[in-house]
């Protein structure tokens, strides 16, 4: 590969939220520990985003910023080339992440009491924001059949058809299950949404990062009939592992609703940085993003061989895309606080527990596998010491 995957920077003692976190709860952590918890990458930024910071740093000045003619070219040309549609540029509007855009746009389209749908085991962040704003969350759990999740069809309309359900916040492709969801299910959830007046937030961060074999469709690329009725969530964030640099595009059709949003949002929008780095990003990082999926897809190859030799009834959702392994450890016999405390006080291993993400998600975790492999197979043998002794001990 020309991309150096294999490289760790440690981040102890430069902010990183999911490693002072560690830190934080275990003063004492050894510090070849890696945390496979937040969605964010332990690899090396991508270097044209670097050096193309860097240049930039050294022509300018960092004064009042907004987005240039190069900016909206770039996402649109990304946008065309690796997804097959066109965002207008009217549509855009950027706020400093997907959660602070959610968080708003939420507020400017319900009121208190309002319930807001979501299909669980979901990112956890819709059920805070939906919250923040005084909504009720209504939960259409997904179903697992015959080792691969799908909607539930007859409950997700049953709930979007309630007089108190306003909107729903789709997760496309899925966090935590890896689900990338066909043009068909995308037209049902679009249909069911549409026939009951629901306003559909779609969450695609994870658009981009799809696995060999699967397709992202993009919702905006579907009939424009739903148009009016959706908003699209993208960001280069997860992408390109960029999530410190707090940028988000939301395209919103429907220009009532987005000068609406654009009301609220006031002054909260992107940085100088923020600008450029998405730019670097889209324009100048496709060949780096092409490596890194493929080192993630041997990631997720190597794990599930893993767990596959050594514990075959561990049931682990394909990862179609995302770089997030959703594991099933309930043939273990656990209790939720007996595995949570297994996996950080004898594997070592920090992760996202399952019950974060609402109904379904209990008795799993969800393991963050864009690092090195040499990363990745360390904590997967401290997994593999704990759970043998616990089994051990058990019998």
């Amino acid at each position: 590969m020309k991309y150096d995957f294999e490289t760790l920077v440690p981040r102890y003692g430069k902010g990183s939220f999911k490693w002072e976190e560690l830190r934080s709860e275990d003063p004492n952590i050894p510090d070849d520990i890696v945390p496979l918890s937040v969605a964010d990458m332990e690899f090396k930024t991508a270097p044209a985003i670097v050096e193309g910071l860097k240049k930039y740093l050294d022509e300018t000045s960092l004064g009042y910023t907004r987005a240039t003619d190069a900016y909206y070219e770039a996402v649109i040309d990304w946008m065309r080339r690796r997804h097959g549609f066109e965002p207008k540029r009217e549509w855009f509007v950027q706020f400093s992440g997907i959660v602070p855009a959610l968080r708003h746009i939420i507020g400017v389209f319900t009121k208190p009491g309002d319930g807001v749908l979501i299909m669980t085991p979901v990112y956890h962040q819709f059920r805070m924001v939906a919250e923040h704003n005084g909504c009720e969350i209504v939960e259409s759990e997904l179903l697992l059949k015959d080792g691969k999740y799908e909607i539930d069809f007859e409950d997700f309309a049953a709930k979007a058809a309630r007089d108190d359900v306003k909107l729903c916040i789709l997760c496309s492709p899925h966090n935590p299950v890896g689900r990338v969801w066909t043009k068909e299910e995308l037209c049902k959830i679009a249909d069911i949404c549409l026939e009951n007046n629901v306003y559909l937030l779609d969450d695609e961060i994870h658009s981009d990062l799809i696995m060999p074999g699967y397709h992202h469709v993009p919702m905006l690329s579907l009939d424009e009939k739903y148009h009016d009725n959706l908003l699209v969530c993208t960001s280069p964030g997860k992408t390109f592992n960029l999530a410190g640099m707090q940028a988000s595009n939301i395209f919103v059709p429907n220009a009532e609703r987005r000068e609406a949003i654009e009301k609220a949002r006031g002054h909260f929008s992107l940085n100088a940085l923020s600008y450029k780095a998405v730019e670097f990003a889209y324009r100048d990082s496709e060949e780096w993003l092409d490596e890194a999926i493929a080192y993630i897809d041997g990631n997720r190859k190597f794990a599930i061989e893993f767990f596959r030799k050594h514990y075959p009834d561990v049931f682990i959702s394909e990862m179609e895309g995302t770089y997030l392994l959703w594991v099933d450890l309930h043939s273990f016999g656990m209790t939720m606080e007996e595995q949570e405390k297994l996996l950080r006080e004898k594997a070592l291993l920090y992760v996202d527990e399952g019950y974060i993400f609402g109904k379904g998600g209990e008795g799993f975790e969800r393991i963050n596998i864009a690092c090195p492999r040499h990363v990745l197979e360390a904590a997967l043998v401290r997994l593999k010491t704990a759970l043998d002794e616990y089994v051990k001990n058990k019998a």
